[in-house]
Order: C-alpha cells, then sequence, then structure tokens
C-alpha cells in the first residue's frame, strides 16, 4: 500500500474539505493497522512464536534473539492462538476456518515442517487449551461426537490419539491435568456467567466439586501448585468484582473451602498466569477499563506492583520456563499490539515487536476520556469519548455498542473508531448494564425480561451526549456488532426518529431464529442471558427487533461473514429483505470468506472504508 500522509487527516480536523480519493486512503490506511499477539516462548527462552497479521491474515510467526520475524504458516484461514510444546519439540495452533466457529486444532515443527491435523476436522468444533506438562499431548474441548457438547480430551502430539478425561458440558472453559498426571481440574458452564469447577481423579474418573456457592458466580483456572496441593482460580464467589481465588488439596485429593485472597473494590482480575515454578502469579487488574499489573508471591502471599505500562491494555500472558520473565500483549487506543517482556525481579519492560502502521502517525490517533451518566433509573452508566481534535460544539457522533452482552468497551485500537474521528466524528463507545469490568451485580442487570431497561439505555445515552453538548441531535449515528447489532436494531426499532443511520455487524435481530440455527452449544448456555425460546418464546418475540421492524426509516448498513456459525447470515437477510421491501434504504455487504468478524486485512480495509463513507453521507459531511 502506497505511504498515505497524514496531512489528509489534519485537513479533514480542521474542516478543510478533502478529494474522496484522500479520504478513502487515510481510512485504509487506518484500517491497515497491524497486530502481534499472543506470545509463547520456547523452554530454552531463546525463539518466541507469536500470532501476527502482517502478511494480511492472522498467522504464526517466530522471532529468534537478535533476529527478524519469520513466518511459518501460509494458511488461507485465520489462526488464532498458538503455543509452544515444553518439550520444545513441537508448536500447536488453532485455526478458524472460513473465519467460523469450527475451529481445528494442528501441530508444526518450530522450523515450520511436519504440520499436521490433529482433530477430527469438517464441522467439528474443538477448543484448544494448551499442553500437558511433559510435553507429550494436547489439552482439547472436542465437539465431534456431540455438537451441544464439549468433550475434554488429551490428543497425542505424535499419533493423534485421543484419550477421554472426566465429564464434557455445552461451555467447557478448560482442562488443565497435574504435573504428574493424577488430577485433572475442568471447568463447565451451568450457563453463560455461571460456572463450577470439578476435580477429577484420572485413575478412578470420580469428580468431586471445587466451587460450590449459590446464586450465580463464575470461575476460570489459573493452575495446579506443582505438588497439586493448591489450586488457583478467578472467581465472584464472594465478591461482586473477579479476584484471586485459592483452593488447598490434601492428601487424599479432597478439595478444601474456597478462600479469597486478593480482592480490590476499584478493578476486577481479568487473567493470571501461573509460573511453572510455582512461585508466581502475575495478575492484570482491569481497573475501570485500563489494565495493572502486579506479582503475587504464593509463599508469603503479598503482592507488589508490576511496571507502569505505557498502554491502556495488556493481556496473553506466558511465563518463562524459568519463571523470570512475563510475556504478554500490550496494545491502546492510539498504540497497535505489540508483544512485550517484562521481568519479574525488577518489571524492565522490553517492546519485542513493532507492528507495522505504514502511513498513520500514531501520534496523531485520538485517545478517549472516560464519561458518566446515569439512566432514568437512577443506574450509573458509563463511556470512552473519542472526540476530533479541535471540534467545537455538538459533534456528528456515532454510539458504539459492544458485543456480549458481557462484554466491554475499552480503550482498545479500533480502526472503525480512528477512521470516523479522523473523518471529523465524535464516537461513544458506551458500557451500558449488561456490561462486564464493574461487578456482578451490574452484568445481571440486563438479563431475561431486564434486557428492556438495557435497551431504554440506548436513549438515555443519547440523551445525555446531546445534553452535554457533545453530540448534533440531527447527527447521531448507531453501530455495533454481534449483540452489538442487536443493540443497533433495537435502538431503530425502539426510537425510530433518533438516529440518521445505523451500522449492524453480523447482530441478532430474531431470538427464535437465532436459537434455531446458532452451534448447539451457544444456544444451551444463553437461555440464562436472554431466555428460554420454549418457556419464554412470548418475551423474547417481543425483545426481537425483527417483530418491529415496520416502524424502521433509519438508513442501515449492514454487514455480515457467509460463514458465521455463532450469528448466522439468516439474521442479516431477514433485516435486508423487510427494509427493501418497505422500500428504506438499507446497504448489505457479505464477506464469503469470513465468520464472526473479519480476520483478513482486504476484508477489515473493506468493512472500514464502507463504514466511514456510509455515515458521511448519511451526516452530509
Amino acid at each position: 500500500m502506497r505511504t498515505v500522509s497524514m496531512i489528509g487527516m489534519a485537513l479533514l480536523l480542521a474542516g478543510s474539505p478533502l478529494a474522496a480519493a484522500s479520504v478513502a486512503e487515510t481510512v485504509a490506511a487506518i484500517a491497515a493497522i497491524r497486530s502481534s499477539t499472543g506470545a509463547s516462548a520456547s523452554p530454552d527462552g531463546r525463539r518466541i512464536a507469536y500470532i501476527a497479521n502482517t502478511s494480511g491474515s492472522p498467522q504464526v510467526w517466530m522471532i529468534t534473539d537478535g533476529g527478524a520475524p519469520v513466518l511459518l504458516t501460509r494458511l488461507a484461514d485465520p489462526v488464532q492462538s498458538v503455543e509452544w510444546s515444553p518439550a520444545g519439540d513441537w508448536l500447536a495452533y488453532d485455526v478458524a476456518p472460513g473465519g467460523g466457529l469450527n475451529v481445528q486444532v494442528h501441530v508444526i515443527r518450530p522450523d515450520g515442517s511436519g504440520d499436521r491435523l490433529v482433530t477430527a476436522g469438517g464441522q467439528s468444533n474443538n477448543r484448544f487449551f494448551g499442553w500437558t506438562d511433559d510435553g507429550k499431548a494436547l489439552r482439547i474441548g472436542s465437539a465431534a461426537v456431540d455438537p451441544a457438547r464439549f468433550d475434554p480430551q488429551l490428543v497425542d502430539a505424535d499419533t493423534g490419539k485421543a484419550t477421554g478425561v472426566g465429564k464434557g458440558g455445552s461451555g467447557l472453559g478448560d482442562l488443565v491435568i497435574s504435573k504428574d498426571g493424577r488430577i485433572a481440574v475442568i471447568d463447565r458452564a451451568v450457563t453463560r456467567g455461571d460456572s463450577n469447577v470439578w476435580l477429577v481423579d484420572r485413575a478412578s474418573g470420580a469428580e468431586q466439586p471445587v466451587t460450590p456457592h449459590e446464586g450465580r458466580a463464575q470461575f476460570s483456572t489459573i493452575g495446579l501448585s506443582p505438588d497439586a496441593r493448591r489450586l488457583w482460580l478467578i472467581g465472584n464467589a464472594a465478591t461482586d468484582r473477579y479476584a484471586l481465588v485459592a483452593v488447598d488439596i490434601d492428601a487424599a485429593g479432597k478439595p478444601g473451602p474456597m478462600r479469597t485472597l486478593r480482592a480490590r473494590a476499584d478493578a476486577e482480575l481479568e487473567n493470571a498466569v501461573l509460573s511453572d515454578d510455582g512461585a508466581t502469579i502475575a495478575l492484570f487488574w482491569n481497573k475501570g477499563g485500563r489494565s495493572e499489573l502486579a506479582w503475587y508471591d504464593t509463599r508469603t502471599g503479598k503482592e507488589r506492583a508490576g511496571p507502569v505500562l505505557p498502554f491502556d491494555l495488556a493481556g496473553a500472558p506466558d511465563f518463562a520456563a524459568d519463571g523470570k520473565a512475563l510475556l504478554f500483549t500490550g496494545s491502546g487506543a492510539a498504540a497497535p499490539a505489540n508483544l512485550y517482556r517484562v521481568q519479574v525481579a525488577d518489571n524492565a519492560l522490553t517492546r519485542l515487536t513493532d507492528s507495522p502502521h505504514d502511513g498513520v502517525d500514531l501520534a496523531t490517533l485520538v485517545r478517549p476520556r472516560l464519561l458518566e451518566w446515569t439512566a432514568r433509573d437512577g443506574v450509573k452508566l458509563s463511556g470512552w469519548l473519542y472526540a476530533p481534535a479541535g471540534g467545537r460544539g455538538p459533534q456528528p457522533m456515532v454510539f458504539v455498542y459492544h458485543g456480549g452482552p458481557e462484554g466491554q468497551s475499552r480503550p482498545s485500537l479500533s480502526s472503525d473508531v480512528q477512521a470516523l474521528v479522523a473523518n471529523g466524528i465524535s464516537v461513544l463507545l458506551p458500557n451500558v448494564r449488561g456490561s462486564s469490568g464493574a461487578g456482578r451485580a451490574f452484568m445481571e442487570l440486563d438479563n431475561g425480561p431486564l434486557r428492556v431497561n438495557g435497551v431504554t439505555d440506548i436513549a438515555d445515552t443519547s440523551e445525555y451526549a446531546v445534553k452535554a453538548g457533545l453530540a448534533d441531535r440531527k447527527r447521531l449515528g448507531i453501530m455495533g456488532g454481534s449483540y452489538g447489532g442487536y443493540m443497533v436494531m433495537a435502538g431503530v426499532t425502539e426510537f425510530p426518529t433518533m438516529f440518521a443511520a445505523g451500522v449492524n455487524l453480523f447482530g441478532v435481530v430474531n431470538f427464535d431464529t437465532f436459537f434455531k440455527n446458532t452451534q448447539p452449544w451457544m444456544a444451551a448456555i444463553s437461555t440464562v442471558e436472554y431466555g428460554d425460546p420454549v418457556k419464554d418464546k412470548a418475551m423474547l418475540a417481543r425483545l426481537s427487533p425483527l417483530n418491529k421492524i415496520g416502524v424502521v426509516t433509519t438508513p442501515l448498513l449492514v454487514l455480515h461473514g457467509a460463514n458465521d456459525t455463532n450469528v448466522p447470515v439468516i439474521e442479516a437477510e431477514q433485516i435486508v429483505a423487510s427494509l427493501k421491501g418497505r422500500g428504506v434504504p438499507v446497504e448489505y455487504i457479505l464477506f464469503p470468506d469470513e465468520g464472526h468478524g473479519w480476520r483478513k486485512m482486504p476484508n477489515r480495509v473493506r468493512s472500514t472504508t464502507a463504514i466511514v463513507g456510509f455515515f458521511r453521507d448519511k451526516f452530509r459531511i
């Protein structure tokens, strides 16, 4: 791509007219910013495997101390994650064919040879959890037998032979094996927002519950101590926000009660990783949407601060084999995702990659500020405002609603957001009720019949922005993907005169067709969040925007992936057919080689360019 000067962006922000070609080039340059994520270190620490989309699609890359990055995979399909075998002889990675959710797992030699599929292939769906400590087997959840259930398995890396471990479930979250191989730990979801962890004696197959609790609570496994006498978890059974939890296991293999060891009232524990020697846990706290890193000493029970991070978000951690350093991904609203290494002893931080951003001066990208407002019933809401530099008075504004619905808008680098702002359009990313990051009570405020309150938050958010003098009432737009797409359609049906334009990316519009056509495991764990498609059929019909689409007059842009197995393409087709039948302006872009979101760079550029052009047209910019 030809390097694009950021003079174009500066002219836009100053309100000067720009040729259409310059606008398109500026938008395309922002959309083509690359990323490097998910580092995994070799046992000797000299090489790092990771995922980057430098080639145009997420693939496996390798860097060696002092060397240039080397591309290991050249697949048509996007790679999601990679992990180095503790034995050092294999890498394992998982692929999303066509961008869909029928995920498959491969192994490949570190030199790029011997690539081999180890799962069933075809339409079977799988989850890759990592390697066993001896490096001989992969920990996998397989839905090959029953698409409504993931069965925990160990798959031999050399032979491909699969061995079942314990019982499966619709929402299998993890499978962990003790270093001696005697004990398995299995995370199984009851439904979205509610899960349990089980200890499994591999010799007898007997299971014991680790996380008995009342009401709804969710857990994820951090790891077992080397002697398998303590299990470390993230959980919220005793706290509103996710915290560090420990469960001691006696000599007979019986788990004791859960103990909350580290909790914060101002932040929740979003991620954690245990060093191989069991001495240190890296804690990633989510405070108001930004990441903080801390070290927890498992021997003393003391926590100390990690480095002050020069970016907003951190995650995907992986300890070096010796426990002296931690690899992780760092990114931010104006910072592409890159790999970092931090030394545990002194917090020395080093960046390991430089994700390309040709034609974009990162200093010109806008960093957001966090706003707070109150819904009509007194619930406190918040969101991130990206405003064009030098903008005065009410601006044209697009509200971007996150997916989930348990997701959270955070200060991450979004090409859509930055390209809109570069074209003189303010963007507000709300965290309405039902969002994560603010505790369990807030996250459950939109469950089932309470979803109507989440929808009224759309109107309250728009009114706040207008009354605060931030937004031009005549030029409001709404946009979102997945559940955010549902919010778009709820917004234009419940408030048909509020928005001048809307962009729906792979959103749910009809709960009846969603439950019938999504993957069985997804349907099984979604009945509490949305409602039971049989028992609550009438309620779900009332909550489905498609059943009110006759009131829609807002021009819409609909984008969907043909291979989407989460929100199948029938959701988009119903909207387009209905609006076209009534003569309502609607544009439709179907990506034949994508699933639930865009992984390939040409598609990302096309999508962002179309979105910016659509809002510019409807806002008369």
